[in-house]
C-alpha cells in the first residue's frame, strides 16, 4: 500500500466518523446535542476536503477544476446517498419495510451508476 492511500484511508475514515456522529447527535432528540452535532459534523466535512487537497497533493495531482460534468457528478451523488438515507430512514424509524428497501436499492443503484459515470466504461 502506498504511503498516500493509508494517510487518505486513515484521514478519511476519521473524517467518516466526525461526520456520521454529529449527524446523529445532531438528528438524534434523546441525545440533546444539536449543536455539537453540528460541530461534529462540520469538523467531518472540512476534513473530507483536507483529505482530498492532502491526497492530490501527495499524488502530485492538480485539483479538478469545477465545471458542469463535475457538478452535475456531485450533485447526483448527494442526491443518491440522500435517496438511500431516505430509504433507511423509512425501515428504521417509520417501519414502512417495503417502501424503505425499495427506496433504500434507488439509492444504492444511484451509487452504483457513479462509477462508470465518472470512470467510464472501456
Amino acid at each position: 500500500m502506498k504511503k498516500s492511500s493509508f494517510i487518505t484511508l486513515i484521514l478519511g475514515t476519521v473524517s467518516g466518523i466526525f461526520f456520521s456522529l454529529g449527524m446523529c447527535m445532531a438528528l438524534l432528540p434523546e441525545w440533546n446535542a444539536f449543536t455539537e452535532g453540528v460541530v461534529f459534523g462540520a469538523v467531518g466535512l472540512i476534513m473530507a476536503i483536507v483529505t482530498f487537497i492532502v491526497w492530490c497533493k501527495m499524488e502530485h495531482k492538480a485539483l479538478p477544476k469545477p465545471n458542469a460534468r463535475i457538478c452535475f457528478q456531485m450533485a447526483f451523488g448527494v442526491a443518491g446517498a440522500l435517496i438511500l438515507g431516505i430509504g433507511m430512514c423509512l425501515c428504521l424509524v417509520w417501519s414502512k419495510i417495503v417502501w424503505g428497501t425499495l427506496v433504500g436499492m434507488l439509492g444504492i443503484v444511484m451509487l452504483i451508476c457513479l462509477i462508470p459515470m465518472i470512470k467510464g466504461i472501456k
